[in-house]
């Protein structure tokens, strides 16, 4: 069975819209959740997590790019596991990846929601965070060129206020305070503070997703990786060491605004500029929140003209040239787990799906190395296979570091995992190959032979 060919999506994006998409869908992670690794290694413990992460990042996004690059398709790491894997790979890795981005999208609309009430505490959380999910599904469906150009203004916010941030507190700086008890946990902590970590970095692999609507995307993507890794490594590194160092650090350790709270310690609960701060998670978490959405809603796409999700969903719109059905799709989804009210929870589900589709991705990579020798490969991984061996490596201690400390969660993953591969059997969608696709066309055979 042949799928209908779909509509093909607008290619716009320079790289500067990959730089803002990159940060944007990560840096809310710099404004919150990163300080709990404190709470369970110390300053130092959650510091050598941090600089592990890092090197994991690193070495899986100058890998990613080159499958990126040399299969531009907006299903991402769904593509790159089908076309090395077969159907059973796409369907884990489309699994993982919806994962990551779809809950990913409700934990930020209710941090969201969270902020606002603390800064209003008359504007009660659920409904802000709701409101939220309304006005960026209509930014989104407008069009891609309109979601990038916000995506630029608001990241630029977002980064100008953790520079002004570190400018701020970085004279207050006390070795001391940084210093002290740095490890009360040992090294058991650091493997407890991996989770915590990757926070710093989480979707940044999104990019991918709009890959589709990248003009020039073989010079382009690996610009907008790499400059958007770079400046969230710093971003990353400079607000984490320098927030620890003001105070005792035990204080910032388990609240959720710890950047408002960094700034009150040190101007005063009472200054003018405390009470500006006082919104600072706001820009980033905007930030994020419009990315994941945009990056979720192409892999829904992705994965529904390609026939593992129902065919309307890959339907575009005329006027903007945007899977509307694909970007309501994700929204119903948000609405869905903002109800549950389980928001930890949920952030803990997205970085499992993330760590999956890592690992699905360095094994395609290999696998595609080794079948497909002639395959065009625009960017090619630095120090092969050194590089996306030590992702993988990484990747897999994250993986067993969460599932220790996340029994119970990683249940429903696997479990989820295995109703969707019972029902993409029973549907017979294993025995159907893609040949429309030109990015999967010459993917492994599928598990029928046919």
């Amino acid at each position: 069975m042949t799928i209908p060919t779909a509509e093909t999506l607008k290619r716009t994006l320079k790289p500067i819209h990959l730089w803002a998409i990159a940060v944007g869908l990560v840096i809310s992670g710099e404004y919150f959740g990163w300080n709990y690794g404190w709470g369970v290694s110390g300053t130092i413990g959650f510091l050598i997590a941090t600089l592990i992460v890092t090197v994991m990042y690193v070495t899986f996004i100058f890998s990613y790019t080159e499958l990126t690059t040399a299969i531009p398709h907006a299903g991402g790491a769904f593509a790159y596991s089908y076309r090395a894997m077969g159907p059973f790979g796409g369907l884990i890795a489309g699994y993982a990846t919806l994962i990551d981005f779809l809950l990913a999208t409700p934990a930020i609309a209710f941090a969201l929601g969270s902020y606002l009430h603390f800064l209003y505490p008359s504007v009660p959380a659920l409904q802000s965070a709701l409101f939220f999910n309304v006005v960026f599904i209509i930014i989104n469906i407008s069009g891609i060129k309109e979601s990038a150009a916000f995506s630029i203004f608001i990241t630029i916010l977002a980064v100008g206020e953790l520079l002004l941030f570190m400018g701020i507190i970085a004279p207050h700086f006390k070795t001391a305070n940084y210093l002290s008890n740095p490890m009360p946990f040992g090294w058991k902590g650091i493997f407890a503070a991996l989770p915590y970590a990757v926070w710093f970095y989480l979707a940044i692999e999104g990019v991918a997703m709009v890959a589709e609507e990248v003009k020039d995307p073989e010079k382009n993507i690996p610009k907008g990786y790499i400059s958007g890794l770079a400046t969230l490594m710093f971003l990353a590194l400079g607000v984490m060491v320098l927030t620890g160092g003001i105070t005792d650090w035990r204080t910032l350790s388990a609240i959720d605004y710890p950047l408002p709270e960094a700034i009150s310690i040190v101007l005063g609960k009472n200054n003018s500029l405390t009470k500006i701060f006082a919104s600072i998670g706001l820009f980033g978490l905007i930030a994020s929140f419009n990315g994941t959405i945009l990056a979720s809603s192409r892999q829904i796409f992705a994965m529904a003209r390609s026939g593992y999700l129902p065919q309307g969903l890959a339907k575009i719109n005329h006027r903007f040239k945007t899977p509307h059905w694909s970007v309501i799709a994700g929204g119903f989804v948000s609405f869905a787990a903002l109800f549950t009210g389980t928001t930890s929870q949920v952030i803990i589900l997205s970085v499992l799906g993330a760590i999956v589709m890592y690992m699905m991705s360095m094994v395609s990579l290999f696998i595609l190395r080794s079948k497909e020798p002639e395959l065009r490969r625009p960017f090619r991984s630095p120090f092969y296979p050194g590089f996306p061996a030590i992702a993988l490596l990484l990747c897999t201690v994250c993986l067993f570091a969460i599932i220790y400390y996340n029994i119970m969660l990683t249940c429903v993953f696997f479990a989820g995992l295995a109703i969707a591969l019972t029902v993409f059997m029973l549907s017979g969608k294993h025995k159907q190959k893609i040949n429309d696709d030109i990015m999967l066309e010459k993917a492994v055979i599928p598990v029928s032979g046919q």
